[in-house]
This record gives structure tokens, C-alpha cells and sequence, in this order.
């Protein structure tokens, strides 16, 4: 027995959508059956809907493998839209063959709401796209953020250097405010050395004693020499700032250098010519004393001989740390053993050296330091080790000025004079309580401002040395309060271990005069008969 197969409700709707049963016609009927027309379609509507089904795959791939891509939801948005149009493609093929164009409607439509949704989504989103930066501009960008930090980092660096710059300065100020208040204390013990000394060579006595107080003498002439680089490196010393010539006062003290340097080494001068030679601001004795420093240290680094050139040039300064300006560069070289970097930095520091003992005081750079200072310059070193050293100072160029000449001045002779003598330390003011009664003036001693007030009440001195540093009433505090009492006609001397003029006379005011110690006999007899002669 034969039955018929009734279609199911499924069977009938798949048959309708496929359109089998339908009376429509397939698409290949319109192109007559053409066979190379036929398949061209095929191919063509095939190579697309492969092409359109592979896209989402890459899209998907894309979007997993990069989480951090902005909008990735929109990627499968145009996943889903690509992909219906792909099927699109393949019902086409289908079509010519059979008449399936309710299949093709519907995904038509799904394609329809998949594009309408992308563009009505894409609107929107168009500013924040443009807005993600192309790989041009995030060159571009990545160029303007590496000059920027190339920038940062340059001024980073100099800016290291500024604040190390200041922690140096800061360091060789507070060396040199220790240094200077050492030295003035130790100078008032020269001052006693010196004084005893000069006191027993005055007196008659064996050839012996009057040999060790020449010694002494000398011993403290020595010590006195040695705070006074202290004092310069520290500049509470003040030096005598002229107008000078270098390059004639280098060849001029060129015989003693050699002498100094000995034979094995060979000593070159690279001088300015005559008509280039200029001015410069210091202090003549100060900078002799500077460059022989420098030649010695040279040598110094030279165990087996070598060539040591001292040179002056010209050169501009525009660099902040110095006042703008044309300024002499004198310069001593050596091609010794030179410095590493951690001499380097500490070597214009006092008493730092790298002599053996015995061998140096490690002052000689730090007296050039203070004399370079002072002078309204600065000290520089440049070393490498193993190929030796150039140490060079930049002093300010002036005009020159006419100054007069000072010389074979007669020491006025003065004898028989009372003199006030106010000195906070026994000893000093004891030996020079000496040294003045030993030529032969009559002296009042004072260890004190109030006790000097309440002797001016009972004395009238002809004249009064002060020692500016004391407690409880200063040198400076006593000469107004005398002032005040009506001594205002005293002529007065101010001694000091520290010299420092300018403060001292902004203190004082006026032009007062000042001895500096240690003093010697010889010194004490000039400015005392002088002051008493000119009264």
C-alpha cells in the first residue's frame, strides 16, 4: 500500500522560505540558462561571500586579541552586518537554481537592521574616532614628549650642578669662617712668640739666646705667613687691590722661579704681547705668592722633571657667576700626574693634600681660591689623571689709574709718649705692653673697654691702641663711647688678627688705622711714631 507523506507545519514553512512549491521563478531562468553567465554570478557571488565571511573572523581575532582596543563592541557590530551580507551572496547563487527570494528578503532584512543600526551608532562615535590619535600624530607626539623630557633632563642636570655648585660654595664659606677665626686666635699666640722674641733680641745677652730668638722670630714670621693664606682663603684678609701689569710681573720673578723649581725642570712662559698686555685688580705680593704656590705644586706633581708653562690670556666673562666683563686668565700647567675626580673636587679645600707628610700644608690652592676671590675673580682647575694639571684664575681688567708713589718714608721718631693699651688676652697685651715700653713710652694697660673708660678718667694718653675683637664692649664700641666722653682727639690704632678693613671701618666710621698681627718691633716703632708725628 502506497501512503502520501503530509508535510509538517516545519517542513512547510523551511519549503516556503527555500522556495520549493512556489510558482516563482528561479534567477537563472532570467539569464536564459546561459551557462557562462550562470557561472560568472556563481563565481563572482562566491569569491564575495568568502571574502565577506572571512572579515568577521579577522574582526573577532582582532578584537580578542587587543582588550584594549576602544569601541570593540562596534567590531561586532560590523562582524554581524558583514556577515549578512555574505549570506546575502550565497542565497543569490541558490536563486539560480531555485526561487528562494523569501529567504533572501529576510535576510535582507536582517542585513537592513544590522547597517541602519552601524550608521545610526557611528554618527555618534565619529568625534571620539578622530579624536584616537594616528600613528603620525602619536610619532609627532611621542617627538614634542621627547624634546620635552630631553629639556627636563637638561635642566635637571644643570640644575644639579647649580645646587652642588652652592653646597661647594657653601661648604668652602663655612671652612673658610673657621679658618679665619683660627687663624685670628692664632695669631695672637705668633703675636706673643714674636713679641718675646723681638723683646729678648733687644736685650744684651749671650750670642746663644740671641740666636734662638732669631729663631723664634723666624719661626713666627713663618706662622704668620701660613695664617695669613688662611686669612686669604677665608677673605677676612684684605688684600691691597691696585691696578697691576701680570705678564711683566711674571717675567720679572721668572729667575726665582727656576731657581725654586731646579734644573730638571723646564719653565715656559706663554705671555701676552706688550701692546695686548692689560690691567688687572689685585694684590701684587698676594699674587706672586699665588703663581709660586701654583709652580711649586706643579713641580711637586713631577717626581722625575718636566715642563711647567705659566700663560696670560684675554677673555670675555658672560656666564652669571662673575660681574660681565673682560677678564686676564692666568694659567699654570703641568704634564704631571693630574687628579681624579674626588681630588678634583676637594682641592682648593684647606689642609687637604695629597703630599706625604711633612711634605705640605695643603694651603697653597686655597690661598689662590681666596686670593682669586678677593680680587673679584674666581679659581679654576682642570685635570686628568696621568696627564696632569692646569690650574688657572680669572682677574677682573681696569683701567689703569694714576696712583701715587709711596716709599723711603722717614719713620718719625717719638719717645716719651703715654699710650692706652686695651687687649682682652694677658699675654699679647703684656708683650706688647713691652715692646712699646721698650721704645721708651709709658704705657696704661686695660683688659677691658671699662676698665680703658675708668683709666681715660684719671690719664690723658696721647695715644690709644685698641684690639677691635673683644667681649662686652668691642674696639669699634670703645672708640665712639671715648668719643662720646670727649676724646674724640685721641688718635687711635686698632689691633687685629682678622684685618678686615671694610667691615672694620663700616663699624669704626671714618678712615681709622689698623695693625695687623703679629706685629714686629720694627712695625709697632713705624705706625706708632708716625700716629704720634702726625698728631
Amino acid at each position: 500500500m502506497q501512503h502520501n507523506h503530509v508535510p509538517s507545519a516545519t517542513e512547510g514553512w523551511l519549503n516556503w522560505l527555500l522556495g520549493r512549491g512556489n510558482d516563482l521563478t528561479p534567477h537563472g531562468y532570467c539569464l536564459l540558462w546561459d551557462p557562462a553567465l550562470v557561472w560568472t554570478h556563481v563565481l563572482s557571488d562566491a569569491l564575495i561571500a568568502a571574502a565577506y565571511f572571512s572579515i568577521p573572523v579577522m574582526l573577532v581575532r582582532i578584537v580578542r586579541k587587543r582588550g584594549d582596543i576602544a569601541f570593540s563592541w562596534i567590531f561586532w557590530l560590523f562582524a554581524l552586518f558583514i556577515l549578512a551580507c555574505g549570506t546575502t551572496h550565497l542565497v543569490k547563487i541558490y536563486n539560480l537554481w531555485y526561487s528562494a527570494y523569501e529567504l533572501e528578503a529576510a535576510i535582507k532584512v536582517v542585513t537592513a537592521i544590522a547597517s541602519v543600526g552601524t550608521a545610526i551608532v557611528l554618527w555618534p562615535l565619529i568625534p571620539k574616532i578622530l579624536a584616537i590619535p594616528s600613528p603620525l600624530l602619536l610619532e609627532e607626539k611621542n617627538q614634542e614628549l621627547q624634546t620635552a623630557l630631553d629639556r627636563i633632563q637638561f635642566e635637571t642636570g644643570e640644575r644639579l650642578k647649580a645646587e652642588e655648585a652652592l653646597r661647594q660654595s657653601q661648604k668652602m664659606e663655612a671652612v673658610g669662617q673657621l679658618t679665619g677665626g683660627i687663624a685670628h686666635d692664632f695669631n695672637n699666640l705668633l703675636q706673643v712668640l714674636s713679641g718675646t722674641a723681638s723683646l729678648i733680641a733687644k736685650d744684651p745677652t749671650s750670642p746663644k739666646v740671641q740666636k734662638w730668638a732669631e729663631m723664634a722670630r723666624d719661626a713666627a714670621d713663618r706662622g704668620a705667613r701660613l695664617t695669613g693664606q688662611l686669612l686669604a682663603f677665608s677673605r677676612v684678609q684684605k688684600l691691597e687691590l691696585k691696578p697691576v701689569l701680570v705678564s711683566p710681573l711674571i717675567e720679572d720673578m721668572s729667575d726665582l722661579l727656576r731657581s725654586t723649581l731646579g734644573p730638571q725642570f723646564n719653565l715656559e712662559l706663554d705671555l701676552l704681547a706688550r701692546e695686548d698686555q692689560v690691567h688687572v685688580l689685585c694684590d701684587a705680593t698676594q699674587l706672586e705668592l699665588a703663581i709660586m704656590n701654583l709652580a711649586i705644586n706643579a713641580r711637586d706633581a713631577m717626581p722625575d722633571g718636566g715642563t711647567i708653562t705659566i700663560s696670560t690670556t684675554r677673555e670675555q666673562v658672560e656666564d652669571g657667576e662673575l660681574a660681565h666683563g673682560e677678564y686676564l686668565r692666568v694659567s699654570v700647567a703641568d704634564n704631571g700626574t693630574g687628579m681624579d675626580e674626588d681630588v678634583l673636587a676637594r682641592a682648593f679645600e684647606p689642609f687637604f693634600t695629597t703630599k706625604d707628610v711633612g711634605k705640605g700644608t695643603g694651603l697653597g690652592l686655597s690661598m689662590v681660591y681666596g686670593v682669586a676671590k678677593q680680587s673679584g675673580g674666581r679659581a679654576e682647575i682642570a685635570s686628568v689623571k696621568g696627564q696632569g694639571t692646569t690650574v688657572s684664575f680669572l682677574l677682573p681688567v681696569v683701567e689703569r689709574h694714576a696712583a701715587g708713589e709711596t716709599g723711603g718714608e722717614r719713620v718719625p721718631e717719638a719717645r716719651d709718649a703715654t699710650i692706652l693699651l686695651v687687649d682682652d688676652d694677658d699675654d699679647v697685651r703684656h708683650i706688647a705692653a713691652g715692646m712699646l715700653e721698650a721704645l721708651g713710652h709709658r704705657v696704661l694697660s686695660a683688659s677691658s673697654g671699662a676698665e680703658a673708660l675708668e683709666l681715660l678718667g684719671k690719664e690723658q694718653p696721647d695715644l690709644a691702641i685698641l684690639d677691635y675683637a673683644m667681649p662686652e664692649m668691642t674696639g669699634a664700641e670703645l672708640a665712639r663711647e671715648m668719643k662720646a666722653r670727649g676724646f674724640g682727639d685721641l688718635p687711635i690704632l686698632f689691633a687685629t688678627g682678622y684685618a678686615d678693613t671694610d667691615s672694620m671701618r663700616r663699624a669704626v666710621g671714618g678712615d681709622p688705622v689698623f695693625l695687623a698681627k703679629p706685629f714686629s718691633f720694627d712695625e709697632l716703632e713705624a705706625i706708632v711714631g708716625k700716629t704720634l708725628a702726625g698728631r
